[in-house]
């Protein structure tokens, strides 16, 4: 048996990257997994359907479900979640992994930016919360299981670190790191947990142009004490282990997953 066999997640932004990641390696873990993607009628939604149906297939249709929604509209994450259910009679963790970014100058930056940042990454991440904690209390528990509940953000090194031209998505992350930190105690004596996953420089599409740029990539492994970019698929590993039985004493904490980028020490 895997590490999440009898568990059902749902994973948001999971058609690429880490989300793709996760939602392999749960489903290899034994868990039924809610594949969400963002739809559309465009070139892009058509994509990320065909991607997400991709991973259900792999981990096999009837483990598996693809559902658009997109996570900055309450109604559509409720009606993610109600199928999930429908389908698999229960939820056990979410991973809220959909995000955005845009670079932009802050004395440039205009509103509707600002919101549509707050409105996937910060907003998308209360949603799902709350509506995953409302099914988490709502349903039977599981006898042996002590958690009633798994709740892993997907941050980043800026909730805590600074990167200007980023600004909107740092406040994003930084509003994570306390609604993290923040539910975790308000959930403990429901026994449900929230740990944040905060990754650095990670070999995925979002870095493709970084990946491909010899001098951008040198400058990028210049600031990684490690050395390389981290991978979707070790990110996916520590996501198991925070929704599995093994965390069970862990909650309100961020991992850094960033080959220890967040802890470069000056040069000069």
């Amino acid at each position: 048996m895997g590490q999440l066999s009898g568990k059902v997640a749902v994973i948001t932004g999971a058609s690429s990257g880490i989300g793709k990641a996760i939602a392999l390696a749960f489903g290899a873990e034994g868990a039924k997994v809610i594949v969400n993607y963002l739809g559309g009628d465009n070139e892009r939604g058509v994509e990320n359907k065909a991607k997400a149906e991709a991973i259900v297939e792999t981990i096999g249709a009837e483990n598996a479900l693809a559902f658009p929604c997109d996570v900055s509209k309450r109604e559509q994450v409720q009606a993610m979640v109600d199928a999930g259910v429908e389908r698999f009679g229960r939820l056990d963790i979410a991973v809220n992994n959909a995000g955005i970014e845009i670079k932009r100058d802050f004395l440039d930056v205009p509103d509707h930016e600002w919101g549509l940042v707050m409105d996937v990454n910060l907003h998308g991440a209360f949603y799902v919360t709350q509506i995953a904690g409302r099914q988490f209390v709502k349903q039977e528990a599981v006898s042996g299981r002590e958690s009633r509940g798994k709740i892993v953000n997907i941050s980043s090194t800026h909730e805590d670190i600074p990167f200007p031209g980023y600004t909107s998505y740092c406040v994003s992350k930084g509003g994570i790191r306390m609604l993290c930190r923040d539910l975790a105690v308000y959930f403990a004596p429901m026994k449900i947990n929230i740990n944040n996953i905060a990754p650095g420089a990670i070999a995925t599409p979002i870095n493709q142009s970084v990946l491909e740029d010899a001098e951008e990539k040198a400058n990028a492994l210049s600031e990684i004490p490690y050395g390389r970019f981290g991978t979707p698929e070790e990110m996916a590993s520590l996501a198991v282990f925070l929704a599995s039985e093994q965390s069970n004493y862990i909650s309100g904490s961020t991992f850094y997953a960033d080959g220890a980028l967040a802890l470069q020490v000056t040069k000069y």
